[in-house]
């Protein structure tokens, strides 16, 4: 049973622009515009303080916020409740908050990804030009070691969720870090060690499958890179 917040009385003044209804979306996200460019996923949990996110993703565009983000909840009411939260202010901009679509979230994961996919500003009324494609063999060049790290995991992800994305490899709790902020904070990354250099690169094959609903890349890392990852959690 979802738990409904009383504290929180909305402005009917409010709920015109977010497209508040009488019944629940069916995808528990939101779309925020007009942020402020210096903000973080902390301040958007913040934000929707007492509401429950499972996944935080800021737009970029170019290597540069965009202003705009997306929130998907752990269910359909505290989505809802976040849609009441719309033209609140976070500093001094006020924040617009919209219903959206499942599609909108997963095309801003991959653009995010593939630095290019399908989900554009809506300003943006010509297609984009396109972009050089990587070379495919980039990763498989690379030098590698018995260490893969992970970005892109939902803020939500355990160690047990990394153990089952690798489940044929037979790992432990102590072959997995997840990477903390010095605020205790999940980063959005891990690291992960496996038995050799070679096993490591095999798991390669993960590289941007799902754990939840995001996508998730692999890269070749170092013993030395997760070790400092961990510092970092604990100061």
């Amino acid at each position: 049973m979802e738990e409904v917040f009383p504290f929180y009385t909305p402005f009917n003044s409010n709920l015109a622009g977010a497209g508040v209804s009488t019944g629940i979306q069916n995808f528990p996200g939101v779309r925020l515009r007009g942020l402020p460019f210096d903000c973080n996923e902390v301040d958007i949990c913040k934000f929707f303080a007492g509401l429950e996110i499972l996944d935080c993703l800021l737009v970029n565009k170019n290597g540069r916020f965009t202003g705009e983000a997306f929130v998907v909840f752990t269910g359909s009411m505290p989505a809802e409740f976040a849609l009441h939260r719309n033209r609140q202010n976070m500093g001094r901009r006020y924040v617009e908050v919209f219903r959206c679509k499942k599609q909108e979230y997963y095309c801003a994961i991959a653009n995010e990804v593939n630095q290019g996919g399908c989900f554009e500003p809506e300003y943006r009324r010509s297609p984009p030009p396109p972009r050089p494609k990587k070379p495919a063999e980039d990763k498989g060049s690379m030098e590698y070691t018995e260490v893969l790290k992970l970005r892109g995991l939902p803020y939500s992800a355990t160690t047990e969720d990394i153990i089952k994305f690798f489940l044929e490899y037979e790992l432990t709790e102590e072959n997995v870090h997840i990477a903390y902020r010095s605020d205790g904070k999940a980063t959005g990354e891990a690291f992960v060690e496996f038995p050799t250099a070679e096993v490591a690169k095999t798991a390669m094959c993960k590289d941007k499958m799902t754990i939840g609903t995001r996508y998730v890349e692999l890269f070749p890392s170092t013993p030395e890179e997760a070790s400092r990852a961990k510092s970092r959690g604990r100061q």
